[in-house]
């Protein structure tokens, strides 16, 4: 058995995996109501192209016009970085008027036919928030880029894995995904899904030592003594996320291949074009990408090398504290 601190850590590593504020789902309780998303100072936010030449908002609209995809990464309660995602999108949406598309790590592909009565005006906001499994910030943080593109009529992609199939790879291994019906497989990407590369497991490792040193242990709980979730399930699981949304990507491209997609998502899933964007490249290489990722930063002005080479444009936004654990 393990003692008690490797059992906090495998509960950490276990929430690290997960998209980390899709653990309280909405049942159709109260949520915040929208706030204005224009509300932003030039001085809340600065851009910088991977090497940090300082760069604009319209630099990374321009990058965009050649793109089949835009991944946009981001730390999930960063307001800041919503707002910026609003105007990323509505520039698309000026560059590709009948052509424009959002995608969403927020919603799960199995409640993609919910969206789409959404977005068809088939049934109300009510019944859409009860029946789509939405994070408690969706209406605060991620309803005003759903309702721009509904009011445009554009598509919206429930994009990532059910999660309940994510936490059977970190319980049972990638293979138990082969015992589930073909109903359930329809919302995942072709199995066996690709295994994650080098640089992605080394970068997937790192992480979890930070989190260990973070919670004063050494780590060796997460691999898999005790009963607990090995590295390796934890490392399948956190690929599958990517996989099945490189995937959704891929199948609508390939439906629609003049399309231009905005796809929204937490920033291990974008930096350094290791999760997602490689994931779509094993799928349909030679699709054109840009990747953009926001950071929180007490100092916006102040370039670090840590930031180098996370995507094409790094955002630092402006915050007190830069917030941990929300990617």
């Amino acid at each position: 058995m393990h003692d008690l601190p490797d059992v906090r850590l495998i509960v950490f590593l276990v929430l690290l995996v997960a998209p980390p504020l899709a653990q309280a789902q909405h049942h159709g309780g109260a949520q915040s109501a929208p706030t204005a998303t224009d509300s932003l100072r030039p001085s809340d936010y600065a851009v910088y192209r991977t090497g940090g030449a300082p760069a604009a908002l319209d630099d990374v609209a321009e990058a965009m016009d050649t793109a089949r995809v835009v991944f946009v990464g981001e730390r999930h309660d960063d307001r800041t970085a919503h707002a910026l995602q609003l105007r990323l999108l509505r520039r698309l949406q000026e560059q590709a008027p009948e052509r424009a598309a959002l995608s969403l790590e927020m919603l799960a592909r199995d409640v993609q036919p919910v969206v789409d009565e959404y977005l068809d005006s088939l049934i109300t906001e009510r019944h859409f928030l009860r029946a789509s499994r939405p994070w408690p910030n969706y209406r605060r943080d991620y309803h005003p880029l759903v309702r721009f593109t509904r009011s445009r009529g554009l598509p919206v992609l429930a994009a990532n894995a059910p999660r309940r199939y994510v936490n059977r790879v970190s319980r049972l291994g990638r293979a138990a995904l082969r015992d589930l019906p073909e109903r359930a497989l329809q919302w995942l990407p072709p199995l066996p899904y690709p295994q994650p590369s080098d640089a992605y497991r080394r970068r997937f490792r790192e992480r979890m030592q930070q989190a260990a040193a973070h919670h004063g242990s050494d780590g060796e709980g997460a691999h898999g003594g005790g009963g607990g979730p090995s590295m390796k399930k934890l490392l399948d699981a956190q690929a599958l996320w990517d996989a099945t949304m490189g995937y959704a990507l891929a199948d609508f491209l390939t439906r629609r291949p003049d399309a231009r997609v905005l796809h929204v998502a937490g920033g291990f899933h974008v930096e350094r074009g290791l999760g997602t964007p490689a994931m779509l490249r094993r799928y349909r290489p030679g699709t054109p990408v840009l990747t953009v990722t926001m950071r929180p930063a007490g100092d916006v002005d102040a370039w670090s090398d840590e930031y180098d080479g996370l995507a094409d444009f790094v955002v630092l936004t402006r915050t007190s504290k830069p917030t941990e654990g929300t990617e």
